[in-house]
């Protein structure tokens, strides 16, 4: 039987500081009424100032290898998906690297936005499968709170930070991610994106902040766009596992819009209570979401050995992905 690389460790880290809905009516000109009806949020939670995306992921990749049992050693490669690294340079995937003392581990992010943990996993099927490397930890992290505007009621009601973790493994039993599907389309960047900071709009001594430096979304048509293209996603990738819809036990989305995911799980034909949720907590926490989800959804006993288990994302790019794993 051919090699796959199978989930065999979760884990998940969010701040202890919460920020309600309560908290945002104090802020901005919402309410608690408008925000959980539009998002299906509560709260979400807010890393301190000296907190960065690479403690995070530490925190939630140190849980995954302890329900793994792997020691930091036998770690080959870390894949972090993130849109708020640490520094510019080098990428946050080696600062974990040097914080986890993994003396083996090559290291790299992954910059895809929300799809981020999900195309992570796509690049760890790939070293796995070719007998590239044999352990690898995958993570999502994001500090979403430092590129948020908070004069700005469409976006930061929606955005958390938080981190979520995978160690993936040689295995040769048929368990492990089967299918991959992503797709992009940079046409629409301007929908989901921040246009200042990077080379063709940097910072400089006269540079105004005007919110052009934080994330700017065009809600309604990113709605239209992310239930479709997570539909498609979700059909390619079930396609290309050789199953059908029927054979997945649970759908772990992309927090990003209670909304969101109800259209998807309706144009699935899937009831909710196959569908992990938990975007009331913590808000869209981007890359994190996914891997943050699953590793709740694990923990409480909701994932069997030989479940077929669909995750599925969207982000900015746009870009969206999917992927289906064996348990």
């Amino acid at each position: 039987m051919k090699l796959m690389g199978r989930i065999i460790g979760t884990g998940s880290y969010v701040p202890p500081k919460r920020l309600t809905n309560a908290d945002l009516e104090r802020m901005l000109d919402t309410s608690d009424k408008w925000i959980y009806s539009h998002t299906g949020i509560r709260e979400r939670r807010i890393a301190s100032d000296d907190f960065n995306t690479s403690d995070m992921a530490v925190e939630a990749i140190q849980q995954a290898l302890d329900m793994s049992k792997c020691s930091p050693d036998e770690i080959e490669l870390v894949i972090v998906g993130t849109t708020t690294p640490d520094y510019r340079m080098p990428s946050t995937a080696c600062v974990i690297q040097e914080k986890l003392n993994l003396p083996n581990a090559a290291a790299f992010d992954v910059v895809s936005a929300c799809a981020g943990f999900v195309n992570g996993l796509a690049v760890a099927k790939s070293f796995i499968e070719s007998g590239t490397y044999k352990k690898i930890v995958v993570v999502g992290s994001e500090k979403l709170s430092s590129i948020v505007n908070y004069n700005d009621r469409g976006t930061c009601v929606i955005f958390g930070d938080g981190a979520g973790a995978a160690i993936i493994a040689t295995n040769k039993n048929g368990r492990g991610v089967l299918s991959t599907f992503a797709k992009s389309d940079g046409t629409q960047r301007e929908l989901l994106w921040i246009p200042t900071g990077g080379v063709k709009s940097p910072y400089n001594m006269d540079f105004t902040y005007n919110g052009s430096d934080k994330v700017q979304m065009k809600g309604p048509d990113v709605y239209k766009f992310a239930v479709r293209e997570m539909y498609n996603a979700s059909l390619k990738a079930i396609e290309n596992a050789g199953i059908g819809l029927e054979d997945i036990s649970l759908i772990v989305p992309h927090q990003a819009n209670i909304r969101i995911i109800k259209g998807l799980a309706k144009r699935l034909k899937v009831s909710m209570d196959r569908v992990v949720v938990n975007i009331d907590k913590y808000g869209n926490t981007s890359a994190a979401s996914i891997p943050i989800a699953l590793d709740e959804a694990n923990r409480e006993g909701r994932l069997k050995d030989g479940d077929l288990v669909l995750m599925v994302a969207f982000g900015s790019g746009l870009i969206w992905a999917a992927t289906v794993v064996r348990w």
